[in-house]
């Protein structure tokens, strides 16, 4: 890469380079990358998951119509990621994607399972004070276990309707019901769930100390709008 092409790129991408050199060699996946997947080292092999087609990514997402998609090389639910063997990756990406699970816990649970002993998750998440969900609050983690233990559709209409009200503003409660109705027939993909990064951190603590995640935390760096998590699998 040229150094004019390094100084065009803008600094949140940088970072994330930089993390992805460090980090990332041997076979991996890259969950739900869209329109903007994860620039890795030539010592890293990739393949591209998805829940949908880019066909059907595109109907799904009319706002990506005119943006390049990655090819999707497994289709399956980044959630649950039913596909793919158990300790079979040396790393796993997933930028932007967490902060769109129903059950984040599980979802985390699901995504080691899948990495061998030693390997890698990458993760960016939005810090919801820089972004559209700055008037959220913080997703508790009782909020989050409950969700794990009893299924995330008890909580799934609340978070569109919280979705409604405070990120579409809408002040009505007849249009936050009507909002709320086809956002659950499209079963469309909303922050379902928002953090800071230092809540993240807890979360991640908690979830290694309290429910026996095998999981080390190397770095959280604050990447302007987002923060950069990269895990190890313990075990």
């Amino acid at each position: 890469m040229s150094t004019e092409t390094i100084e065009a790129e803008p600094l949140l991408y940088q970072y994330r380079r930089f993390f992805a050199n460090q980090y990332l060699h041997g076979d991996g996946i890259e969950v739900g990358a869209l329109n903007h997947p994860l620039a890795v080292p030539e010592t890293a092999r990739i393949k591209y998951v998805d829940r949908l087609s880019v066909a059907d990514l595109r109907r799904h997402y009319p706002e990506l119509a005119d943006e390049p998609l990655v090819e999707v090389d497994i289709i399956d639910n980044g959630e649950h990621l039913q596909t793919v063997e158990e300790a079979s990756q040396d790393f796993v990406i997933a930028n932007h994607f967490i902060e769109h699970c129903q059950d984040p816990i599980s979802t985390i649970e699901n995504l080691l399972r899948v990495i061998k002993k030693g390997g890698i998750l990458y993760l960016a998440v939005p810090d919801k004070r820089y972004s559209f969900d700055s008037d959220r609050p913080i997703t508790s983690f009782a909020h989050l276990l409950k969700d794990y233990q009893e299924g995330p559709h008890q909580s799934k209409e609340s978070h569109y309707q919280e979705w409604a009200e405070l990120v579409l503003k809408e002040t009505d409660k007849y249009q936050v019901q009507d909002i709320v109705k086809k956002l659950i027939k499209r079963d469309y993909s909303i922050h379902f769930h928002v953090w800071e990064s230092r809540d993240f951190l807890d979360l991640l603590v908690t979830l290694k100390n309290h429910l026996n995640f095998p999981l080390e935390v190397q770095r959280l760096f604050q990447n302007s709008s987002e923060f950069i998590t990269i895990l190890t699998k313990s075990r």
